[in-house]
């Protein structure tokens, strides 16, 4: 096998399977992800640290959501290391797993009222295995698609795994809005309804499992093994030779984790709702909401992949982190009105820039890592920048608004984190359509930032290039 067949003559039919497995699984693991996100800002204070009083048990809540985050890297460096000597898709069955596992426990855990303290110590157990699970899971994913991928269609390739994320947070937001609006009203989802949508990721399971044990290994790592041009110890060697890729890769994902997470996860849903320091709507119309806007995001993510073929990625992402500046303050003014319409027009705005800075992350992290460390660089880029974005957001934005008494603290706190962002995109070079074959390794090695001296330019397509997914 050559880099020939590996970039120029994947099948229609493998893309399409790729494509199925990358996203089903990434749906799959996200939804339950996101389930905790959300269950923490609407009832795990009073469910699992009651003692705490309402204002320290929520933020106890979302800084267990923030835990899981910090186990993250080791999850990545644990997946990265295998995937890298024994392949993508055997780590990508096993995280599926993990998580799934640790989700249905969730939902039947017991609560503080009957276990006590064990109830959130084995609360953050569970979490502690979601975050494991979730540091090694992307990068598997993104690099099954990307590495089928014809080199022209790669971004696009790509997007596929990242909409896992809004489709994930869609499902989650739309099954715990039933739960509360129809099936478990009131009192009923505390008692037992939140329960549920934990429960039902075994099914949910079950399925991914199915359709990733059906997808063929990458053809990159195919050719690595081969070759036994594995890397003896991938999370070594990726350290002492690309720590400042590590650095900027992580910095380019944080203001884009933050917002996403924050802002359409758990800690909206608890100001929204919350009557003593929040806005005070009904559950189940920000509920609603919050699922329009993961719908809408899903859309400009997908959105974002072929124009990043087209235009490359660093463009595609300032203009994503463009929209993103322009839209933290107003996001929290319309939310601050009062009304429900008003919070749907807030988020939806605040999507755009979340798509467009998320859809080409899987290609661009691909083509700047070489192929004998790739798995451990986008796993452990990807861990680093949730722990520095996304991992304690609810937790502060929530301390913010309690010292603070208003939201444009909260605003502000994103707005840095995008500049930041934006700093480290400036400081990547567009490496659009580059050889990610091991034949390829020395031009991968080098020109992957400002500070190279070697400049690479981006490959050209050919015509058998042309394979749409």
């Amino acid at each position: 096998m050559n880099s020939q067949t590996i970039q120029e003559h994947p099948t229609k039919t493998n893309q399409r399977r790729v494509a199925v497995a990358t996203i089903i699984g990434t749906t799959i693991e996200w939804y339950d992800f996101f389930i905790y996100a959300t269950a923490a800002g609407l009832v795990f204070a009073q469910l699992f640290f009651t003692p705490a009083g309402d204002q320290i048990g929520l933020l106890l809540a979302f800084a267990s959501v923030g835990i899981s985050f910090l186990f993250r890297p080791l999850g990545a460096f644990l997946a990265g290391h295998f995937g890298d000597k024994l392949g993508r898709r055997a780590m990508l069955v096993l995280t599926l797993l993990l998580m799934g596992g640790a989700t249905t426990l969730v939902g039947v855990l017991p609560t503080y009222e009957t276990a006590g303290v064990l109830a959130p110590v084995l609360l953050l157990l569970l979490r502690i295995l979601q975050g494991i699970s979730a540091g090694g899971e992307w990068g598997g994913a993104v690099l099954m698609a990307v590495e089928h991928a014809p080199r022209n269609r790669r971004a696009r390739a790509g997007s596929f795994p990242q909409m896992g994320v809004p489709l994930g947070m869609l499902l989650a937001s739309g099954v715990i809005a039933l739960m509360t609006g129809v099936i478990s009203p009131g009192q009923a989802f505390v008692e037992w309804g939140w329960r549920v949508p934990f429960l039902l990721s075994f099914v949910l399971i079950v399925v991914g499992y199915f359709v990733r044990r059906a997808v063929d290994e990458s053809p990159v790592f195919q050719q690595i093994a081969e070759r036994k041009q594995q890397s003896k110890v991938p999370v070594v060697e990726l350290f002492r030779r690309h720590w400042l890729l590590v650095v900027l890769a992580a910095l380019v994902f944080a203001g884009n984790n933050a917002a996403g997470y924050m802002a359409t996860g758990g800690f909206i849903t608890n100001y929204a709702t919350a009557e003593q320091y929040g806005v005070g709507l009904g559950r189940t119309p920000v509920l609603l909401a919050i699922t329009g806007a993961a719908a809408l995001w899903l859309v400009f993510t997908l959105i974002s992949g072929p124009l990043a073929d087209t235009i490359g990625r660093k463009k595609t992402y300032l203009i994503g982190f463009g929209c993103q500046v322009v839209t933290v303050f107003p996001l929290f003014w319309l939310i601050n009105t009062g009304n429900i319409w008003a919070l749907m027009l807030g988020l939806a705005l605040f999507t755009v820039g979340l798509g467009f800075s998320y859809g080409p992350q899987a290609a661009w992290y691909s083509e700047i890592f070489p192929a004998s460390v790739r798995f451990s660089g986008v796993s452990i880029s990807y861990a680093i920048g949730a722990i520095l974005g996304g991992a304690f957001a609810p937790t502060i934005a929530t301390w913010l608004v309690q010292q603070t008494g208003t939201t444009v603290s909260v605003s502000a706190y994103l707005l840095v984190l995008t500049l930041i962002s934006i700093g480290a995109v400036l400081m990547l070079r567009d490496r659009t359509g580059i050889d990610l074959s091991i034949d390829n390794q020395a031009e991968q090695e080098t020109g992957a930032t400002i500070f190279s001296a070697a400049k690479v330019s981006p490959a050209r397509s050919s015509d058998a290039e042309k394979t749409v997914v």
